[in-house]
C-alpha cells in the first residue's frame, strides 16, 4: 500500500478511517470562522435547520472586513452577529478594537494547530496551512451546516508539492516567491488540489513569512495550501499547550502526488500586474511607473516584520508628495507591538497614514478605496478589476518592500538599493 499525502493523513484522522484521493468524506471540524460580512447570512440558514450550536468553544467570530464600520447596513450586520455570540454563549469573540483580520488573528490566538481542520467564510482561510494546520474557505450555507453538526462534506484534493531549494538573495521575500509560484503554476493550475510547501528555503523561513506563503494558495485555484511541518510549527502547538494534540503534516515520500522544484537564489523581486495575480513580472520590467498609493497591509503582509521593513526604508525618508501611504497592521496585537517599537510614529513621520486593523482597504470598502485611473502598488493578495476602488484603477501586487520604496520614488522601484 502506498504512503499517504499529508491531506490524507489531516483527512484520515478527521473522517476516522483511512482516506483515499477523489473520495468524498465526512469530516469533523476543529473550528469554524465567521464574520460580520458572511456570517449573517450563515446564522440565518443554520436557524432554519437547528436550535443548538454543535460546540459554542469551537466557534469563532472575528469582526475584520470593514473595522469599524464605515456603512449603516454593516453595522446592522455586526449587531447580528453580535446577537447571534450572546444567544448561543460564543466565547471566543473579537469585537471591534479586540482583534484584527480573522487570519492574522486565528494564527496568533492558537487556533492554526497543525492537523487541525479549520474552516472559515473566507477564501484566504488556506492561510492557516502556514503551521500545518488546513484551512478551507467555504460558502454561508456550508459554514450554516457545520454550525449545526461540527461536520462537513469534502473531496480529498490531488496534491502539488512545490520544492524551493537554496537560498533568498538579499531583497527577496517570501512575497516574491509566493508570486512567482503562483505566476509559475498559474491562476487555476491547482483547481481544488493542495499545494504542498517544501525545501530548504521554506524551512527557513519565519512562520509569518510562512502565513505569506499560505495565503496566496487559493490565488492558484487550490483548495488550500500547507507548509510542511516542523520544530518550527511544533513549537507554535506547544506555545499554546497543545502538545498532546497536533501532528506531523507532511507528505510521505512515496505517495502519490505531482511536483515543482524552484530554486531560491534565482528569484528578484516581482510583481502581478493588471489584472490577475499570476500575471508575474520582474519589477525591473515595471520599474518607473507612476503611483497615486501605496498600500502595506492585509492578511498577506501586515504582520510585525512587514511593518518593520518599512521602518527600515523609510528611517530618514519622507515618501512622494503625490502619493498617499496607507498602512494597515492585521490585528491590534500588530498595532500595538508597531506602537511600542516607534514604527508607528515613523510612518506617519514619512507622510503615510496607518488604519485601523482591517480588510477594507485591500477590499476597496473603506481606508483607501482608488478613484478612477489611479494605480496602486500593494501588499494584498488580487488584483481583479475593481478590487481597491473603481473599476478603471490599477493594482500591482508586491512585497512590502517594494511597496514603501515605490511610495519614496513615486513610482515602482526594485526595493533592493533601500535594504
Amino acid at each position: 500500500m502506498s504512503g499517504l499525502t499529508a491531506i490524507q493523513k489531516v483527512f484520515s484522522r478527521k473522517a476516522g478511517k483511512r482516506v483515499e484521493v477523489g473520495e468524498i468524506i465526512e469530516a469533523k471540524v476543529d473550528f469554524l470562522m465567521l464574520h460580520e460580512v458572511t456570517g449573517p447570512l450563515a446564522v440565518e440558514e443554520f436557524e432554519k435547520i437547528s436550535e443548538k450550536v454543535w460546540d459554542p468553544g469551537r466557534v469563532v467570530v472575528i469582526f475584520d472586513h470593514d473595522v469599524p464600520p464605515s456603512t449603516i447596513e454593516l453595522s446592522n450586520q455586526m449587531r447580528r452577529m453580535r446577537i447571534f455570540v450572546k444567544k448561543y454563549g460564543i466565547s471566543n469573540f473579537y469585537e471591534v478594537g479586540r482583534g484584527g483580520i480573522a487570519h492574522q488573528v486565528l494564527f496568533e490566538e492558537g487556533f492554526d494547530i497543525p492537523g487541525f481542520l479549520i474552516v472559515g467564510v473566507d477564501s484566504h482561510t488556506c492561510t492557516a496551512g502556514a503551521t500545518g494546520a488546513v484551512g478551507i474557505g467555504v460558502g454561508s450555507t456550508d459554514a450554516a451546516v457545520v454550525l449545526a453538526t461540527g461536520e462537513i462534506w469534502l473531496r480529498v484534493p490531488e496534491t502539488v508539492i512545490v520544492e524551493v531549494r537554496g537560498e533568498f538573495q538579499r531583497g527577496v521575500f517570501a512575497k516574491d516567491l509566493a508570486l512567482h509560484i503562483v505566476g509559475k503554476i498559474g491562476a487555476n493550475g491547482a483547481t481544488y488540489k493542495v499545494v504542498e510547501y517544501s525545501g530548504e528555503a521554506v524551512e527557513k523561513l519565519s512562520l509569518s513569512e510562512r502565513l505569506t506563503l499560505a495565503n496566496l494558495s487559493i490565488e492558484m485555484g487550490a483548495k488550500t495550501g500547507i507548509v510542511q511541518t516542523d520544530s518550527k510549527s511544533f513549537e507554535y502547538a506547544k506555545s499554546f499547550n497543545k502538545e498532546d494534540q497536533y501532528m506531523d503534516v507532511k507528505s510521505d515520500p512515496d505517495s502519490d502526488f505531482d511536483k515543482v522544484e524552484i530554486d531560491a537564489s534565482q528569484l528578484e523581486p516581482v510583481v502581478s500586474v493588471p489584472h490577475s495575480v499570476d500575471n508575474v513580472k520582474p519589477v525591473r520590467e515595471v520599474e518607473g511607473l507612476h503611483i497615486d498609493q501605496a498600500f502595506l497591509g492585509s492578511c498577506t503582509n501586515g504582520r510585525l516584520d512587514d511593518l518593520l521593513i518599512a521602518f527600515k526604508i523609510l528611517k530618514g525618508r519622507k515618501i512622494a508628495p503625490w502619493v498617499r501611504l496607507v498602512v494597515g497592521p492585521a490585528s491590534v496585537k500588530v498595532y500595538s507591538e508597531a506602537l511600542r517599537m516607534g514604527i508607528i510614529e515613523e510612518i506617519v513621520r514619512a507622510g503615510g497614514i496607518v488604519t485601523s486593523p482591517t480588510c477594507g482597504a485591500c477590499l476597496g470598502m473603506s481606508r483607501g478605496v482608488l478613484a478612477e485611473e489611479e494605480v496602486a502598488v500593494s501588499s494584498s493578495n488580487r488584483n481583479f478589476i475593481g478590487r481597491m476602488g473603481a473599476k478603471s484603477s490599477k493594482v500591482y501586487l508586491a512585497s512590502p518592500a517594494t511597496v514603501v520604496a515605490s511610495a519614496i520614488e513615486g513610482k515602482i522601484v526594485d526595493p533592493r538599493r533601500y535594504l
